[in-house]
């Protein structure tokens, strides 16, 4: 079997056997008994790019290609021979595909549509650990080869130029990225799509729809990333937010049985999303970043069902009576007879007045190998004392020049982990300096200089750094709930005990029971992770509370 351009670099060749493993005749033998034969003549395109109607093809003899259209052609990314099967992630999803899959010679196949195959995944151990592992090992090659149907043509200098190419990475789809000022090949882009310099960020996808500075909802749109809602529907469970939280729920939820739906503004993941690595994480002993958590436990809630929106945030909720709806703007109403609210918390801004203006400019809330690549051999700050500013800071030293952490506090003790601790004290490319507050931002279009000052002695600095991590204590993502629910004096959500009779008796508490655990000051509503007033704001606490509240879930269902 020859695995085409997918396979061209050593790290790729050693997992060959992960990526297109040959299925032995036993299991050949279940899956066409799932499917169905078919027979396909030679160039026959079975899948074309961006078809939604994707299949899984099991190979019994003749060949299959994998390609991508290009300038110069059709380009070969993969070809499978007889015992294998096509495929990635998005034909587990039911997503565009990316690439086309066609017949190389006259072949004999076994067709699976996406209900046999997802049937087959939850019910087969081991066709779904064979099928899962080369699917999302497939997604990766094709990420990390720019194999995809999306182009964005941007600029380090422009702000909306990451905040496109984020969204993009944080949600795994593949793109080619070309620089206005280094890549030779832009102009014969911009010549051909009558692009204007000014207009980037521009993303064109499929090689047809050209789309200048999009927001992320223009992009989920213009990919096609989500599924139609029906209004009409009536979902067991709405989860707003896909953070550790709303991902644990969404997979125990979806894993029993009930009918879910999740809402994401923009990724997978949330704050834990942008964490360059997490050390801490039970049965994870040399780290995970949480973008690959996120995106293992995205795939686990697909796996079983779960319906994940996109770009697609909750803007209200109508709480007066059951089922609830959720509000979704542009007039999207969708009904539910529960909800978790995972929408977790996002950094603090700090108080200075054009912090704004540089944001994806020299100022970021993320510390991934993208923002890294932005600032190699440069002085970088770090903001903040907790755990993912360490982890930032020392992800961030293997390519910036020198990295100095600004903590309001004394020491670092009460705020982080001691392992970050001691790795912070020794790297002698990191500087610690507490007692120290970020007093002012100066640039044109992009950061240029920085000035902070000491607390204790009144010393003030400038210094000349383009880039900032802000990673600075935490707001909740509440204010769309408006006066639905109860909530402390930080606009964190209030559950179960927490609520008091004199709050419950304001809210209209209609039940002789109290709220649950998780539970808000409305009935069948739980709030889970960051989101919830009192909680621990680590990763596995998220994800617990995530799958308790399913459980409670099931009891307010029964109710």
């Amino acid at each position: 079997m020859n695995a085409g351009r997918i396979t061209d670099s050593p790290s790729a060749s050693s997992r060959l056997d992960q990526l297109f493993p040959k299925l032995a005749p036993p299991q050949i033998a279940r899956l066409a008994s799932q499917g169905r034969a078919r027979q396909a003549q030679a160039q026959e395109v079975l899948i074309a790019t961006g078809s939604r109607t994707a299949c899984c093809y099991v190979v019994v003899s003749g060949e299959l290609e994998i390609v991508r259209a290009t300038d110069l052609g059709d380009e070969v990314i993969a070809v499978h021979g007889p015992g294998s099967f096509s495929g990635e992630i998005s034909t587990l999803s039911g997503r565009p595909a990316l690439l086309t899959t066609r017949a190389k010679t006259t072949a004999e196949l076994i067709e699976l549509d996406r209900d046999r195959l997802m049937m087959l995944v939850q019910t087969d151990p081991e066709l779904s650990e064979l099928i899962l592992r080369a699917y999302i090992l497939r997604r990766v090659e094709l990420i990390a080869g720019g194999f995809g149907d999306v182009i964005v043509i941007g600029s380090t200098h422009c702000s909306g130029t990451l905040r496109v190419k984020e969204f993009l990475t944080r949600n795994n789809h593949p793109y080619t990225y070309f620089d206005l000022d280094r890549d030779r090949e832009v102009q014969g882009l911009l010549d051909r799509f009558h692009i204007l310099p000014g207009e980037i960020p521009v993303l064109i996808a499929r090689r047809e729809r050209v789309l200048r500075n999009p927001s992320t909802a223009d992009i989920a749109q213009a990919l096609d990333l989500n599924d139609a809602l029906d209004p009409k529907q009536l979902h067991d469970l709405v989860v707003v937010g896909a953070g550790p939280a709303g991902l644990a729920a969404a997979v125990y939820a979806s894993s029993e049985g009930l009918d879910v739906l999740i809402l994401e503004s923009v990724a997978p993941g949330g704050q834990a999303g942008s964490s360059s690595k997490i050390e801490n994480y039970l049965g994870f002993p040399t780290g995970i970043s949480g973008q690959a958590l996120a995106g293992r436990a995205y795939t686990q809630a697909e796996k079983f069902g779960a319906n994940l929106m996109i770009a697609v945030g909750a803007t209200g909720l109508a709480c007066e009576r059951r089922p609830y709806v959720v509000e979704l703007g542009n007039d999207i109403r969708i009904a539910t007879r529960t909800v978790i609210l995972a929408t977790g918390a996002r950094y603090r801004k700090p108080s200075l007045h054009n912090v704004e203006h540089f944001e994806g400019g020299g100022v970021y809330y993320a510390a991934t190998f993208m923002e890294s690549q932005l600032c190699a051999d440069e002085d970088v700050i770090v903001v903040g004392g907790g755990n993912s500013a360490g982890q930032a800071a020392v992800h961030l030293s293997k390519t910036a020049r020198h990295v100095y952490i600004l903590v309001r506090a004394d020491s670092l003790a009460q705020s982080m982990s001691r392992y970050l601790i001691r790795r912070l004290e020794q790297t002698p490319t990191i500087t610690l300096l507490t007692s120290t507050e970020l007093r002012a931002l100066e640039g044109e279009e992009h950061l240029e200089r920085v000035t902070w000052r000491n607390r204790v002695t009144d010393l003030v600095e400038t210094r000349d750094i383009r880039h900032v991590f802000l990673m600075t204590g935490a707001e909740p993502g509440t204010g769309w709930l408006k006066s639905c629910v109860t909530l402390d004096e930080k606009g964190f959500v209030r559950t179960g005990t927490e609520l008091t009779p004199e709050q419950l008796e304001a809210a209209k508490w209609p039940l002789t029971r109290p709220p649950r655990l998780l539970e808000t000051s409305l009935p069948g509503v739980f709030a889970a992770g960051d989101v919830r007033s009192g909680s621990v704001k680590r990763v596995a606490s998220a994800v617990g509370e995530g799958a308790i509240a399913v459980s409670l879930v099931h009891q307010a269902l029964g109710e």
